[in-house]
């Protein structure tokens, strides 16, 4: 955003840094850590959070920071950011409560541990972005309750698809047009793929493998489309969405879908696979307006009743700064849900499952996640993916058999199901 790299290049000139505190110490905290302190103007990453605090150090040290000290008090943590000494410790809480930290960003990945991070942000004022769709798929709705009541800002990222996607959805309402249709573009999918088979190309790119299969099996696309719909109020026209194989560009797509249908659902979330450009997103828009109609025309849009238009990439951590400037210089949140679920994403069985099976959630060998509709995930019982980690089926399941609460034994004192459970009655 233009205004931003202005704002960011004033407090530079002012010595007055954002303040940025990381949850997770990973690949992509390792990147954002270096891009920011070698490229990024007017923002520093103070401090670091990690259950392994010898990773922050490292990747400290890959960024050329030198001397990093670790805290385990909240007054070790303030002195330290005082006096510009950067700072690292294996107890999260500290960043959530120091004083010194405009903005946290979570790069965890995780359900159960981010539920808690998440509510003790808010407990202290907190604003959060998150990297997280794996939590804002799940309880989005109910954390951006918490996080209002707490007068801060949840939001998600630039950079992740999500976010570039409510990008273009703003700047095509900024047209004058109605998005329809938003749209995430795969280079493939396959649904049983699974750590063993991601291995080589996880190692490849230095990520781990439950995090390629998430990928490889739509696991991660079905949660980022789903944050997308519960941000816009789009639902999806069938269980895990058209998901068209095309090998042209997505401009030539447009006629591929029912118009009347979509527009009768107030516009719908959707992906193709193999198309062009890759790996981008796209968002269609549509006009009734005569004189709008024959200027998208005249500047070689077509003919309607869907416009096209894409952003060729997402660019993950190289965004990443530009979420933090404009959410803690202008309170504008990148993502962040309407009210409550339009959209979930449910757990499915990747394989035939013998009663008694722990599930392991999402990335790994038992479940992939589709999108459905939330008044149909509530009237069949269907369990999120985001929940299927860690519980026991009581019966067997078929191969792509939909997992049901009935179907499973799980801890009713669990932080992620008792959100799941107040986030149901919250939004009757």
């Amino acid at each position: 955003m233009i205004i931003v790299d202005t704002k960011l290049e004033e407090r530079q000139k002012n010595n007055n840094p954002i303040r940025v505190g990381f949850i997770g110490a990973g690949v992509m905290a390792k990147a954002i850590l270096n891009l920011i302190e070698r490229n990024i103007p007017g923002m520093q990453v103070v401090a670091i959070y990690n259950r392994t605090p010898e990773k922050a150090k490292q990747i400290y040290a890959l960024a050329g920071i030198d001397k990093p000290k670790f805290v385990s008090s909240l007054r070790e943590l303030d002195t330290a950011i005082a006096s510009g000494t950067r700072a690292f410790t294996d107890d999260y809480k500290l960043l959530c409560e120091s004083q010194g930290i405009d903005v946290l960003l979570d790069i965890t990945g995780s359900v159960g541990f981010a539920a808690q991070l998440l509510l003790d942000a808010f407990k202290y004022g907190k604003n959060i972005i998150t990297f997280n769709a794996e939590i804002d798929s799940t309880l989005g709705p109910i954390l951006s309750v918490y996080a209002k009541k707490a007068g801060v800002i949840y939001s998600g990222s630039d950079g992740d698809q999500p976010g570039v996607t409510m990008n273009l959805y703003r700047f095509v309402k900024g047209l004058g047009l109605t998005p329809m249709l938003c749209g995430n573009v795969k280079g493939m999918q396959d649904v049983y793929r699974n750590p063993t088979t991601q291995e080589n190309f996880a190692k490849q790119w230095g990520m781990g493998p439950e995090k390629a299969t998430s990928f490889a099996d739509g696991t991660k696309m079905n949660m980022e489309q789903c944050c997308v719909a519960n941000a816009t109020g789009m639902k999806v026209m069938k269980r895990g969405m058209m998901g068209y194989e095309f090998k042209g560009h997505i401009d030539d797509m447009t006629k591929m879908y029912d118009y009347d249908r979509i527009k009768a659902l107030g516009g719908v979330i959707e992906f193709a696979v193999g198309a062009q450009p890759g790996p981008g997103v796209f968002v269609y828009g549509a006009t009734e307006d005569p004189l709008n109609k024959h200027h998208l025309k005249y500047y070689k849009l077509g003919d309607g009743p869907l416009y096209s238009f894409y952003t060729p990439y997402h660019l993950c951590i190289f965004e990443v700064p530009t979420s933090i400037a404009r959410v803690v210089d202008f309170g504008d949140y990148v993502l962040q849900p309407l009210g409550g679920p339009v959209v979930e994403v449910i757990a499915k069985a990747k394989t035939e499952l013998k009663a008694g099976t722990m599930l392991d959630g999402p990335g790994f060998y038992t479940v992939y996640g589709e999108c459905e509709n939330s008044d149909v995930v509530k009237k069949e019982i269907l369990l999120p993916i985001g929940l299927a980690d860690n519980v026991k089926l009581n019966k067997d399941i078929p191969k792509d058999k939909e997992i049901t609460f009935g179907d499973i034994e799980f801890d009713t004192n669990s932080l992620v199901f008792k959100l799941y459970k107040e986030q149901m009655e919250y939004f009757k």
